[in-house]
């Protein structure tokens, strides 16, 4: 078993295609990834743990938002149970079988995490979808998706009706309600997932896991693009296994190891940083409904927290709360991992001295499971320093042993030292490919590489290591906090006000958020709109992290040869908010 199985089932991959996707699977450093992984699959894994490390500690859950709170721990042979009880409840009340999808709109919560991993043990698909996402995106998730069922937590909207509507009714329909208040009458036809679970028994023995091959399907996530509709990334367990292999051996996480979740269980970086790569390890992790800085410094020193995994939106949070920081209280402390984001060098100064706390900065894509590279940690102080201020750019590290990285031309070739390229990865980590999207995987795959659509360049360290770095986007794509937001889809919403001529989503640099949406816009001759008039109609069309949050009126817009927009050359308009938090 080598390498990781191209999309052979998929009939809209053509042979020419096939044949890029399996050379971007080939990994030199470790050819055969099998030879690394303790376990076939993810049922098997848990089966694993259960037996031996079922008494230790594997997850405590921070459910509220108060400074008193305490966490709810389950040792490892109860959250087994959990993911046995939640397997049997999605085959038998809602036919859930191997090659099926569940799509979720879920909080950070266990139920969360056991449904993702009773849906890998039975081999079904799990598709996350972002609670921030329109009712048109999560219906256009599903469908595309295929999935049978939507599983969605009552905190995720205020009113599902929208969502009733649009969604076929072959899609089964289940809320968690977590007692947090009366269910509102939209969901009166949906089925009490709690209740249901509640009353779901298991045999004495439970069935052994099924003999499921690694490379059968366990995530579809969907990423936004700079076209149309998202794209969904379609990932196997034997890629998520190898990433958490990588994610582990590099930082040296094992059964000693406590780490913490605070981001999204939705994104990719959540789920296999803080989740998925402790369970491998027979780490600990404590989940946080979401991240807050109020009592985060307490909770690292009361569960003896080693790894925390952010994005720099959340070093900015830490750095301007006022909460009491006493370094003595963290002894076993060893460092964040940072990624999913723009880091600017003065952020990663600002931090680092303030706290005298290590970032490993890294770098990934939902496409490549999570991380591809990061900083070895092992790095002296002020070697890391260096590489985190002296290039321009904080360093995104070194390739992890799971996959290749280079930087290539136009013509996929190779550029030297110093130059800059687009960032390609092939590796065991590798999507198997986007779903039905022949195009998008034809272009991605161009050349036997993934191609990121990022430009960076890489610089020969002196123990003979290549350091890479990230200096923007080839694509378009605006990240926000670490969320890929289409620039496209907030150019439509401002081309449908009236009275703008041309409205374009620019993403800005941003302290808090890595980047921000901006709004450049031209008016109709003789209009007379105002930027609390573009706003408006945003916020009524847009979900808030979507929203413009600044607008600049002009009418000189760079354009290319062939007419299309320039909108980074309309960056540096935005300069002055740099420095700027904006809610939601």
């Amino acid at each position: 078993m080598t390498g990781n199985a191209a999309t052979h089932d998929d009939p809209s991959v053509d042979a020419p295609t096939r044949a890029l996707i399996d050379a971007a699977h080939k990994c030199e450093p470790l050819p055969d990834i099998s030879d690394y992984l303790p376990f076939t699959n993810l049922g098997a894994m848990w089966s694993s743990l259960a037996g031996r490390h079922g008494n230790r500690p594997w997850l405590g859950y921070y459910p509220c938002e108060t400074d008193d709170e305490s966490a709810r721990w389950y040792t490892y042979a109860e959250f087994a149970a959990l993911i046995e009880r939640v397997a049997a409840l999605l085959s038998t009340e809602f036919g859930i079988r191997r090659g099926g999808s569940v799509a979720t709109l879920m909080i950070n919560q266990p139920l969360t995490v056991a449904t993702y991993f009773a849906a890998w043990r039975i081999g079904a698909r799990v598709v996350p979808v972002n609670p921030a996402e329109g009712d048109d995106r999560v219906t256009y998730i599903v469908e595309n998706s295929g999935a049978t069922l939507l599983l969605a937590h009552v905190a995720c909207r205020t009113d599902f009706s929208g969502l009733n509507a649009a969604i076929g009714r072959e899609v089964k329909r289940a809320f968690v309600a977590d007692g947090e208040g009366a269910v509102d009458a939209s969901l009166k036809d949906w089925v009490d997932f709690n209740g249901v679970l509640e009353t779901t028994t298991l045999p004495e023995t439970p069935p052994p896991a099924p003999d499921l091959p690694s490379d059968v399907e366990a995530l579809v996530v969907y990423t936004s693009g700079t076209t149309g509709q998202p794209k969904g990334v379609v990932l196997t367990q034997r890629q998520m296994l190898a990433d958490a292999h990588a994610i582990s051996a590099w930082h040296d996480i094992d059964e000693h190891t406590v780490m913490m979740n605070v981001l999204p269980i939705h994104h990719v970086n959540g789920t296999v940083v803080t989740l998925l790569t402790p369970a491998f390890a027979g780490a600990s992790v404590v989940v946080n409904r979401r991240f807050r800085s109020g009592g985060f410094w307490q909770k690292l020193a009361e569960h003896d927290v080693a790894i925390v995994s952010v994005v720099p939106t959340l070093l900015q949070f830490l750095l301007e709360s006022k909460e009491d920081f006493e370094p003595e209280r963290i002894p076993n402390f060893r460092h964040f991992i940072c990624g999913a984001g723009p880091l600017s060098v003065e952020l990663a100064r600002d931090f680092q001295d303030h706290f005298g706390l290590k970032i490993v900065h890294g770098y990934g894509l939902s496409e490549t499971v999570c991380y591809s590279c990061f900083l070895p940690p092992e790095l002296p102080w002020h070697e890391h320093n260096r590489w985190m201020y002296d290039h321009g750019f904080p360093s995104i590290g070194v390739p992890v042993a799971t996959n290749e990285m280079a930087i290539h031309g136009g013509e996929g070739r190779p550029v030297a030292d110093g130059e800059r390229g687009e960032i390609v990865i092939r590796g065991h980590n590798i999507m198997k490919g986007y779903l039905r999207n022949p195009e998008a995987n034809a272009t991605a795959f161009a050349h036997g590489w993934f191609r990121s659509g990022d430009e960076g360049f890489k610089l020969r360290g002196e123990d003979g290591n290549d350091y890479y770095f990230i200096t923007g986007r080839i694509k378009e794509l605006i990240i926000r906090g670490g969320i890929n937001i289409s620039p496209f889809e907030i150019d439509e919403v401002l081309a449908a006000m009236p009275g703008v001529r041309v409205g374009l989503a620019v993403g800005f640099d941003n302290r808090y958020y890595g980047e921000e949406v901006g709004a450049y816009v031209q008016r109709e001759p003789g209009g007379s709109i105002t930027d609390e008039d573009v706003l408006s109609w945003c916020r009524e069309k847009l979900p808030a992290s979507k929203c413009p949050k600044v607008v600049v009126f002009g009418d000189d817009i760079p354009v290319t040869s062939t007419g299309k927009y320039q909108r980074g050359k309309l960056k540096h308009l935005f300069e002055a908010f740099a420095g700027t938090q904006f809610r939601g």
